[in-house]
């Protein structure tokens, strides 16, 4: 499509001064512009290909970035960047150094709060409701809240601190997905709401006929408002965000621009605290997109080409073949649950879905939840498995200490998307979790390099007495690299090691974890060169560190005059510094020193042309430099 109105749109300022017959042909150029980048560049496709004309209509309606359009989890904000002057940046979309898959406040003024994980947005959005109303300002806050987004706690935690008289509008938008289909009560009651529409023409009607009677229809309105609530309640049930203070409009079609408009603008008028309840259709215009908005809610780069078809990913990974091996081990084993926090296709859990759904549990997007409810499982006598991102399990971090560590209920945490994540960026980092579990007793940690270790690694958590955490990346192993270190060592053992048993001559260590140990082999072949040399022992079992620590002393000889240790994952309270204290003493004593190459700058931004281990300084070439700087 030949882009004719796009642009032209530089700024919300451009979209404003458009005439009314030109809006349907922008939102189709839109949706275009959409397709053919994010199938090119990779990212949300569906999820944005659905609130087009509604971020139209916010944008025409307010003011930004004087009033705060404030996105949940920000990955349908697309449309948004679009209308506020980024098009011509979408070529670097999750790139590094380029435009980011999220809401990112020092990417533009009109992003006024970043995120990248759900239900944060509505605390977020009534704090800087609170901060205008302080200064005495009329400015409004505009928060845009997915249906799924609603089975997460903090939500509801905010809904319940919100003063009604704030200008505060919550647009809940609901096209009944997250990533995967929503499940819980409240997805149960959205469905009853939207059944209950009647209501709303009655409410409408009536508070009409009533306020317009001369002299006392103000007065009627108001007096008869608890018996008008009493008899709505024995008719419709009670309204949920009504009794919570707010105002209540819709439900509305998200996707038809000039009902948007209109109802934004009652609700601007109304000055107080709005729901607004829109319904809009997830891949709207993309009819694959629209057929399987699951596949299409974020695609990889340069996966479908704009094909009206889907090309399905066969190639296999960490987290599809988890899913295959749980459903392999249930057929023995009656005690296994397992749970996803409405993530089932990112964690591979589909299978299990389908195939098995009485032994899974969606608890939506409620990763604290998820893990409480497996010590409960535990407790109760059955096996939990909890599968979740490495950056969403941050949340649960609570939960997992005192619920699960502290009771020593036994529960195995698959950690997926495990390390860096270059194209979700600093939000979606899986480089927290060793640190944050590598403190907790009754805890043990481990990483395989081969699907033959993580069936393994997860065939003993089953019996294991105590909180047992898998983590791996994204995508597949490197079949390679494993074969480089089970040559030579037991598949059970703990630590591995590319060279012959043999270590004479061996100058440097390198001891790493995971899928690092890429560039540990790397630099390993590069120092040889320099007339260096160097061996790589792998942990694919982290814990106890005390244990790997006497390991580790076996592989030194006389020979040895350094020990590096590498890791993708941040360097305070990380392996390597938990390593090298256990080390200290032994190495001081041989004279041998010790150096630590892991990530210092958790939230560093990612740079143009460089891989984000380069710019953390645990790439090969990295590693060849520490080492000569600390030999010479």
């Amino acid at each position: 499509m030949k882009l004719q109105i796009l642009p032209k749109i530089q700024s919300p300022a451009d979209l404003r001064a458009l005439d009314a017959a030109s809006l349907p042909q922008l939102a189709r150029e839109i949706r275009a512009f959409l397709v053919e980048h994010v199938t090119k560049q990779g990212g949300h496709l569906a999820s944005n290909l659905g609130i087009v004309e509604l971020t139209m209509a916010i944008h025409r309606v307010f003011d930004s970035p004087r009033d705060h359009i404030i996105f949940d989890v920000g990955h349908q904000s697309y449309v948004h960047k679009i209308l506020t002057g980024r098009a011509g940046e979408f070529t670097t979309l999750r790139k590094n150094g380029g435009l980011s898959g999220f809401t990112k406040r020092e990417e533009s003024e009109h992003d006024p709060f970043g995120a990248g994980h759900a239900s944060t947005s509505l605390s977020a959005a009534l704090g800087m409701a609170e901060a205008e109303a302080a200064r005495g300002s009329d400015a409004y806050t505009i928060c845009i809240v997915g249906d799924g987004a609603f089975t997460g706690g903090m939500i509801h935690e905010a809904l319940n601190n919100i003063t009604p008289d704030r200008r505060l509008i919550i647009i809940l938008n609901e096209n009944e997905m997250s990533i995967s289909p929503n499940h819980g009560r409240f997805a149960d009651y959205l469905s009853v709401m939207r059944a209950s529409a009647s209501y709303h023409d009655i409410k409408n009607s009536t508070r009409n006929m009533l306020g317009s009677l001369p002299v006392v229809g103000k007065t009627i309105v108001d007096g008869v408002r608890d018996m008008k609530q009493a008899f709505k309640n024995m008719l419709y049930q009670s309204n949920y965000f009504e009794n919570m203070g707010l105002y209540y409009l819709g439900p509305i079609d998200g996707n038809d621009l000039e009902t948007a408009e209109t109802i934004l603008k009652i609700a601007k008028e109304a000055k107080q605290s709005v729901l607004l309840h829109v319904k809009t259709k997830k891949g709207k215009g993309y009819g694959p997109a629209e057929e399987a908005p699951d596949v299409f809610h974020a695609v990889p780069k340069e996966r479908y080409y704009h094909k009206k078809e889907i090309v399905p990913d066969t190639a296999l990974n960490y987290s599809d073949v988890f899913g295959k091996m749980l459903l392999e081990f249930m057929q023995n084993r009656d005690d296994l649950r397992v749970i996803t926090a409405a993530m089932a296709v990112g964690t591979g859990l589909r299978c299990v879905e389908q195939e098995k759904p009485e032994y899974l549990y969606d608890v939506g997007i409620a990763e604290e939840h998820a893990v409480t409810f497996a010590a409960g499982l535990s407790a109760g006598g059955l096996h939990p498995i909890a599968a979740i991102y490495s950056s969403f399990l941050q949340r649960s971090y609570d939960n997992i200490i005192h619920d699960a560590a502290l009771q020593r209920l036994p529960m195995t945490l698959c950690i997926d998307r495990a390390g860096y994540n270059e194209g979700d960026g600093p939000t979606h980092h899986g480089i927290f979790d060793v640190a944050m579990l590598a403190q907790l007793p009754n805890t043990e940690i481990c990483e395989p390099i081969s699907y033959a270790s993580q069936r393994r690694f997860l065939e003993t958590s089953f019996d294991a007495d105590c909180v047992y955490a898998i983590r791996y990346p994204k995508g597949a192993p490197d079949d390679a690299l494993a074969a480089r270190f089970l040559a030579h060592s037991a598949v059970d053992a703990p630590m591995k090691s590319d060279f012959q048993p043999t270590l004479d001559g061996k100058q440097v260590l390198i001891v790493t974890y995971g899928r690092i140990a890429a560039e540990a082999v790397k630099a390993e072949e590069t120092l040889s060169v320099l007339g260096i040399f160097a061996g790589v022992l792998l942990m694919e079992q982290l814990t106890p560190f005390a244990k790997r620590a006497e390991e580790i002393s076996m592989y030194i000889t006389d020979d040895t005059k350094m020990i590096v240790y590498l890791e993708e994952g941040i360097y305070n309270g990380g392996a390597g510094m938990i390593l090298c204290d256990e080390m200290r003493d032994f190495c001081n004593e041989r004279g041998i020193r010790q150096k630590i190459l892991a990530i210092r700058d958790p939230f560093a931004k990612s740079e143009v042309g460089r891989r984000m281990i380069e710019t953390a300084g645990i790439d090969a070439g990295s590693i060849v430099s520490a080492v000569c700087e600390n030999l010479q």
